[in-house]
């Protein structure tokens, strides 16, 4: 039997948009736990981290804001996540804001090398130097590569992980240098041109093949990934994203590929949802990448 830890994280320090703090709180309200019991898993939720409220913390500098809280919340993430593996369970990391997947990959990159599937309309490679906004939600991934000024923060980086480990699908919303920066890199990215081209099955198996041979997989996924039609409760929605049953049929053929090592559902806004149904479309997402079947 798959046993799960859930591990919630309300934070939206990353962010530029309140209301994702609540989505630890509203995926577990669409029925997470009754539907991995529904497929046999055994999750334990280990609830929340405590996480002191953004408005009585000083974001401090314009251009990695609430860096330190950010910090303190990845650095008891990663210890969280490692515990979990090494307690022989797969963590489910709910979030919060992206910025989270620096602890989620800090703590599953720990003793591992791990390959990433990074499922997200954005890149999240921007660096403190580049971002035209400042929120780290935008960095996480540079963060875990050391990437720029990250290189020189450890509790930042996932030690585990090399680019030649990370595949990006589903890119549709870049900024100017980190589009370069992602060009320049030896991650390998698909953007949703590729998905349009040659449909969603073969980029996924392709961004699996870049990854194999590692000690197994994290699966971050934003839900900004999919259209707004089909998730409208997220911080930073972009037209043009993958559709309902593409989404299903790319985690799906993660499940199917058996190399799940850790997995996160991020940046559910049910200030934005409509009667919850993007968190509702996580959980049964996560429930694909678990190996549930139509049969």
């Amino acid at each position: 039997m798959t046993s799960v830890r859930l591990i919630g994280v309300p934070t939206d320090y990353g962010a530029s948009r309140r209301g994702v703090d609540m989505g630890p709180s509203a995926v577990r309200y669409a029925g997470l736990a009754a539907t991995l019991a529904d497929l046999g898993i055994d999750a334990r939720d280990a609830g929340d981290l405590a996480v002191p409220k953004t408005e009585r913390t000083d974001p401090g500098r314009p251009d990695a804001k609430y860096l330190p809280a950010i910090e303190s919340v990845c650095t008891r993430l990663a210890d969280d996540v490692s515990d979990a593996i090494a307690d022989g369970e797969t963590p489910l990391v709910l979030g919060g804001d992206h910025s989270i997947a620096i602890g989620t990959l800090a703590g599953t990159a720990r003793d591992a090398d791990v390959g990433v599937l990074w499922f997200d309309a954005h890149g999240d490679f921007n660096t403190p130097a580049t971002t035209p906004s400042g929120n780290v939600h935008g960095m996480s991934l540079s963060a875990a590569l050391g990437r720029g000024e990250f290189a020189s923060l450890p509790w930042a980086q996932a030690p585990g992980l090399d680019a030649e480990q990370v595949a990006l699908v589903g890119l549709r919303d870049l900024d100017t240098e980190e589009r370069a920066a992602i060009r320049e890199s030896d991650v390998t990215a698909f953007t949703m041109s590729d998905i349009d081209e040659r449909g969603i099955t073969p980029v996924v198996d392709d961004a699996l093949d870049t990854i194999r041979g590692t000690d197994g997989v994290h699966v971050s996924l934003d839900l900004d990934w999919l259209d707004p039609t089909e998730a409208p409760g997220v911080g930073t929605p972009v037209r043009g994203g993958v559709t309902y049953r593409e989404a299903h049929a790319a985690l799906e053929r993660v499940a199917t590929a058996g190399e799940v090592r850790s997995l996160e559902l991020v940046e559910v806004n049910p200030i934005l949802d409509d009667h919850n149904g993007t968190a509702a479309l996580a959980v049964d997402l996560a429930a694909s990448a678990l190996g549930k079947r139509i049969l």
